[in-house]
């Protein structure tokens, strides 16, 4: 009898310890489950914020680029060579022209809200991290407030009281041109090339990094778009 009682008790507390752990396997199975569809949802997310990313990025590196191209422009004006004084109104638009640093955080925002070992692949998750808290906060600190690449504070007022004086104008008050020679003392013909030198210089500066930064991009979209693929 004793015994008969023991194994009818030990078969209800296996069927109960079976049916706990499977409740847990099921619950732990959901819940890994959403995670993923988690994961991946906030990973299109963030692809999709790099494409935009990295337009806005090659959009400043060719707004850097022209704007090297408006100080040779005016390097060659102030020295008295000969120069198409019909282009003057771009490159007098560009040549200390300030750009701001566009990025799209919110899939990051996202996934740290979640917790960002819902990233399950360590490799991509330090990539993603590095991204967002290294490289764009670097960015936006250099294009907006580091002060060598505040260009229109830095330059706009001295070279514009040399330039000023020599731009043409039509009835609606667009540039037209450009009244030629220059005629200014040595003393701020050097200054005026010191500043062109620096602005130049700061320019090439930045596009580096930017350069770099490009590429970083384009890498995390490539893992990204690999990892999508194997989910």
């Amino acid at each position: 009898m004793k015994s008969q009682q023991w194994k009818t008790y030990a078969f209800e507390f296996l069927s109960i310890f079976v049916a706990v752990i499977s409740a847990f396997a099921l619950n732990n199975w959901n819940e890994n489950q959403r995670d993923h569809r988690a994961e991946t949802k906030i990973l299109t997310e963030i692809l999709h914020g790099l494409e935009k990313d990295i337009w806005d990025v090659q959009e400043n590196m060719t707004g850097h680029q022209q704007a090297l191209k408006a100080c040779a422009y005016f390097n060659r004006v102030i020295l008295g060579q000969e120069t198409n004084v019909d282009t003057v109104q771009n490159y007098y638009f560009g040549f200390i022209r300030d750009f701001i640093s566009i990025q799209n955080t919110s899939g990051y925002e996202t996934l740290k809200s979640r917790g960002l070992e819902l990233v399950r692949n360590d490799s991509l998750r330090t990539d993603i991290i590095s991204l967002y808290e290294y490289q764009y906060k670097t960015l936006k600190t250099l294009e907006e407030d580091y002060y060598e690449l505040q260009f229109q504070e830095n330059y706009f007022r001295e070279m514009n009281q040399i330039l000023a004086p020599h731009l043409q104008f039509d009835d609606q008050g667009d540039i037209t041109g450009l009244s030629l020679p220059i005629d200014i003392g040595e003393e701020e013909r050097q200054l005026f090339q010191s500043y062109l030198w620096k602005i130049s210089f700061n320019r090439r500066w930045i596009l580096k990094f930017y350069v770099a930064l490009e590429k970083k991009i384009e890498r995390l979209r490539q893992k990204i778009t690999i990892e999508l693929a194997n989910s």
